[in-house]
């Protein structure tokens, strides 16, 4: 490899719900202490988020997975020790399995203020959580092209993620509800292809000149270049339960980022397909995450998704040696095995139903799975 190979730097962000200890409903009105004592702890790296029964945490620069899971595994532990000594549960799920959005409040601060004024219903129903992963890549131009050509793969790691088959007391029929709830909100879903970084820069300056956006974070695309940071942000995945899983969605990124450079590198490049086809293929991952398939559009034809993960898995296999994330990356073959949280919770709704459960004690027990697979996988380091 030439010495210009970018160092390809990640950080991961998650976002929480937090539960009543007792009632397992969300917590509305969590003490303040609670926030203060993460900030303390954790310091820049927590931060409140729009509804004030969620918090987001992220964590800095990292320059490997293990180092990402390391630091992960640190900020799911401090926020759990701390949520305990307040009766409060931590999630991480993208929609709460009965919470009523109408009951939440959202976070005193100008900028959620603003949101909320200008949004209306659409804001106050967000009551979603989910990961972001950001990948450093210090070149403008080759932000944007990379970008063009990851928005295939949007779909894949979206399924591999998916964790909010519930919303508001009732099973949604989809495996990621939380789109939805987000595709409600304007300047969402997948990014437009770009000629060029410039061409990008204008596109947002039309908005900012016209007085509608402050800048480039209120873009809130399933991928987009950070406006904060050098970084690739992959954005449309869930939330994962388990570290595992939230490790294996960061690793395949990671590879997928690295493989298409090394096309970039020579000459080479991943096929561009319509929006209007690839958003097929989002759908279908929103609505059967890992359980049905996706189309190859090269083939025509759906492809059974462990199929998919297959060929995932064997095209960036190169990257995942050169990352040391070979693990990472193949338990992406155990997600299909065994399901996605969604599943999971489908499974153990339908368990307690069958048990002679009513609804509400079969949802208290999802949420119950829930809180135990915070922090499994998270053992210090």
């Amino acid at each position: 490899m030439s010495d210009s190979e970018p160092e390809f730097t990640i950080g991961v962000e998650e976002e929480y719900l937090l539960t009543n200890g007792a009632t397992r409903d969300l917590e509305s009105d969590p003490p303040h202490d609670f926030m203060a004592e993460c900030e303390k702890a954790l310091e820049s790296r927590v931060s409140p988020e729009f509804l004030r029964c969620q918090v987001e945490v992220g964590t800095p620069v990292c320059r490997s997975l293990r180092e990402a899971r390391s630091e992960l595994s640190h900020l799911r532990r401090t926020i759990a020790e701390i949520a305990g000594r307040y009766d409060l549960v931590p999630l991480a799920v993208s929609t709460h399995p009965f919470a009523e959005w109408t009951r939440q409040r959202h976070t005193d601060k100008e900028r959620y203020n603003a949101l909320a004024q200008d949004m209306q219903v659409v804001a106050q129903r967000l009551l979603i959580c989910g990961m972001h992963v950001h990948v450093a890549l210090p070149d403008d131009g080759t932000r944007i092209d990379l970008m063009n050509q990851l928005t295939y793969f949007l779909p894949h790691l979206l399924a591999l993620s998916t964790s909010s088959p519930f919303w508001q007391g009732r099973s949604s029929g989809l495996k990621s509800y939380r789109l939805s709830v987000f595709d409600e909100l304007p300047r969402t879903g997948l990014p437009e292809s770009f000629s060029s970084f410039d061409e990008y820069a204008r596109t947002v300056g039309t908005l900012v000149d016209a007085g509608l956006i402050e800048d480039a974070t209120k873009i809130w695309w399933d991928l987009r270049p950070s406006a904060r940071f050098p970084t690739l942000e992959m954005r449309v995945t869930d939330v994962c339960s388990l570290i595992d899983d939230a490790m294996t969605i960061a690793a395949l990124y990671l590879c997928l980022i690295r493989m298409l450079w090394r096309l970039r590198r020579n000459n080479q490049r991943w096929r561009n397909y319509s929006r209007f086809l690839v958003n097929e293929n989002r759908w279908r991952a929103q609505r059967y995450g890992v359980s049905e398939g996706l189309v190859d559009f090269g083939k025509g034809a759906l492809v059974p998704f462990a199929d998919l993960i297959d060929e995932f898995v064997d095209l960036v296999r190169d990257d995942a040696v050169h990352f040391n994330c070979v693990a990472e990356v193949e338990h992406a073959r155990e997600i299909v095995r065994r399901g996605t949280s969604a599943d999971r919770q489908l499974a153990a709704y339908r368990a307690a139903i069958e048990a002679g459960a009513g609804e509400s004690e079969a949802l208290r027990q999802v949420i119950d799975l829930l809180a135990g697979e915070f922090l499994t996988g998270c053992a210090p380091a």
